[in-house]
This record gives structure tokens, C-alpha cells and sequence, in this order.
């Protein structure tokens, strides 16, 4: 018997509200390129829609809507696309940025509940909401370096927005963050606790709103404080993280006299070395840019990951290495971050295009 037909985004007009649930939770609504052309789909037909003043969006568990928001991009399919040569591979991520661009423009508030695990790409669907909801559930970061990639989906972005060096260390490490951490750093704008977001949902699909300034109001007076769990080492997250280089910054960090900052090194040690100076960079230059010319660089970035050194992407290894093989132990090249010279990371941040013909050359 063939298997049941699962629509993997779910969407609504209720009252005055649309509404878009993920609904892929086996995989923890990772997302795949059908997604992001429905999502895409879905609101660009809303945004000229009179009976739509804002968008509320979330994700489902296996045990029924919200606990997980969205851990990615559906990285088996990068992998056996990047591995064949499929073209798909190139849609997705000129598809995906463009939604990211346009959620980030949106004409109406966007709410996105950020509760569970939020993660690269969802991420890149959550960041441009005018509001983002967070609860005690929330897991929130970007992982890239640990799969040989780097922080995309306008990552360059919002990272580099965060106060002091915070988005270098994330970018980097790879590690994630609570509510009051991502509510601290910009990342968030207001908590909610986890069992209070489903009434709110409802209520949204329920009451009479005089415009989408009034839904973003109605959602933020429900906001209460996220309370302890704030963990970042703020002081030395600057003082390493604002070094010229990832090999000065790990060197300090394995000479310091801190159990957080040698943990923070052998996080490091393992991500891929090539990838740590392409985000490096990445963020560094991404702090003056727009947003559209960030994911222009992204797309550029992610192009040369698949494309730059045939048989030897670092990419395609990382995602083995994690998600395929499963052996958790990827073979990088150069194998240490001492041995990553400037010449191996200035050709990703060469366009592959002309302006004109850039993918993403539409974005404004």
C-alpha cells in the first residue's frame, strides 16, 4: 500500500489571520526545496491578500504542533544532490535565500514561534519576523561549521547584528542558546511560556484586529520575563572573539586559565579549519553590508562550497561525516586551523557571476 500523502506546510486564513504550520516533524520540519517553494507560494499570496493582516507561523512535533520550530536545511538531500551534480542543488539555495529576503521585507507582521529546536534554516525563516517568540524550550543556533558549511540564510546578517562579538562565537562554535540569551543578543524579541503559545494561536484566529500593528501589539503584551537560564561568558566571548584571526583566537583560548574558554577551543578544533576562516570573514564583512548584498555573498559562498574544490568539498564531507555515514569523524582539508592560508579562503568570496547575472540579483 503506498504511503499517506503528508503535506509538509500546512497553511490557513482564519479570521484575520494566516497561519503556517511545518509539518515534516519526523525530520524535524527540516527544510526541503518543496517547502520553501510552498512557503515562498503561500506568502507572496498573502502579502496581497486585503483579508490578511499578519502571519502567524510555527512548527510541529511528533506529539502535535509547536516543541519543534525547524533544525535546517534537509541536508541528505545537499548531500546527494551536491554528490550527483543535480541542479536542484542550485535551486534550493537561490530559492531559500529569496524566501529569507522576503520575510525579512514582508509587508505585514510576521510572528514566528520559535519554540524547540530552531537551527540554520529555520533560522533564516525566523530571523526577518517583526515578531520572534521564544519559549524555555527554545534551542537556538547555527551549526553550520560543524558540517563544513558556513552560518548562510542571511546568517552573515543577523549574527554580525548581535552585541559585541557574540556572532562571531556563534558563527564559529556552532553552539546554541536559550530564550533569555537570544532575547539578550538580539535574536528574539519576547518570551512566552511553551504551554501559553497554543491559547495565543487560537486567540489570534479568534479576535478582531484593527491592523497588523494591532496583532504585533496583541502578541507582545503577552510577553513575561524568560527568568534565569542567560548563560554566555559576555566578557570573554569579546575578548576572544574580537581577535584577527580563528588561529590567534583559539591559540588565546587554549592558553587561558578558563574551563569555558579550553571547552570553547575544542569546539573549535572540531569544526572544519577551512570553514572557521570563511565565517570569520564572512560575519566581519557582512557587518556593513545590507541584507540583500550579505546573501548575495552567501550565495556566492555556498556556490564555491559544492563547487570550489572538486572531490574535496568540505561540505559535502561535513554532512557525510554527520549525517550519512554517521562516523562523526570528518577527514578535513587542511586537517588544523594552522594550516588554512589566506590564499585558500579569499577565492569563496569571489562571485562566480557578474552582477547582472547573479542569481539573487533581483533582491533589493
Amino acid at each position: 500500500m503506498a504511503e499517506p500523502l503528508v503535506v509538509e506546510v500546512l497553511s490557513e486564513v482564519r479570521a484575520q489571520l494566516g497561519f503556517i504550520t511545518l509539518n515534516r516533524p519526523h525530520a524535524l520540519n527540516a527544510l526541503s526545496l518543496g517547502m520553501v517553494r510552498e512557503l515562498t507560494r503561500v506568502l507572496r499570496a498573502w502579502q496581497d491578500d486585503a483579508r490578511v493582516l499578519a502571519v502567524a507561523l510555527r512548527g510541529s512535533g511528533k506529539q502535535g504542533p509547536f516543541g519543534v520550530f525547524c533544525a535546517g536545511g534537509d541536508i541528505r538531500f545537499l548531500h546527494q544532490a551536491g554528490s550527483q551534480g543535480n541542479p536542484l542543488l542550485d535551486d534550493f539555495f537561490t530559492e531559500e535565500y529569496t524566501l529569507n529576503h522576503l520575510i525579512h521585507n514582508y509587508a505585514k507582521p510576521c510572528i514566528a514561534f520559535m519554540d524547540g529546536v530552531v537551527m540554520g534554516g529555520g533560522m533564516g525563516i525566523s530571523q526577518g519576523a517583526a515578531l520572534r517568540v521564544v519559549t524555555e524550550r527554545t534551542r537556538m543556533a547555527m551549526p553550520e561549521t560543524a558540517i563544513g558549511l558556513f552560518p548562510d540564510v542571511g546568517g552573515g546578517y543577523f549574527l554580525s547584528r548581535c552585541p559585541g562579538r557574540v556572532g562571531e562565537w556563534l558563527a564559529l562554535s556552532g553552539e546554541s542558546i536559550g530564550a533569555g540569551d537570544a532575547i539578550d543578543n538580539r535574536l528574539a524579541d519576547g518570551f512566552l511560556a511553551a504551554d501559553r503559545q497554543a491559547a495565543l494561536w487560537d486567540a489570534l484566529g479568534a479576535q478582531r484586529f484593527a491592523d497588523g500593528a494591532a496583532v504585533r501589539d496583541f502578541v507582545a503584551a503577552q510577553f513575561v520575563a524568560p527568568g534565569a537560564g542567560r548563560t554566555l561568558a559576555r566578557a570573554g566571548i569579546d575578548a576572544y572573539f574580537s581577535l584577527p584571526t580563528v588561529g590567534e583566537i583559539v591559540q588565546a583560548l587554549e592558553a587561558a586559565d578558563s574551563d569555558w574558554a579550553r571547552a570553547c577551543a575544542a569546539t573549535l578544533r572540531k569544526r572544519s579549519p577551512l570553514m572557521l576562516h570563511v565565517a570569520l570573514e564572512q560575519i566581519r564583512r557582512a557587518r556593513g553590508m545590507r541584507l540583500a548584498d550579505d546573501l548575495r555573498m552567501e550565495r556566492d559562498l555556498v556556490h564555491h562550497c559544492f563547487h570550489l574544490r572538486p572531490g574535496q568539498s568540505e561540505t559535502l564531507e561535513g554532512i557525510r561525516a554527520l549525517a550519512v555515514d554517521k562516523d562523526q569523524a570528518p577527514r578535513w582539508n587542511p586537517g588544523r586551523i594552522e594550516d588554512v592560508r589566506p590564499e585558500m579562503v579569499a577565492p569563496f568570496f569571489a562571485s562566480p557571476w557578474p552582477a547582472h547575472a547573479h542569481p539573487l540579483a533581483a533582491l533589493a
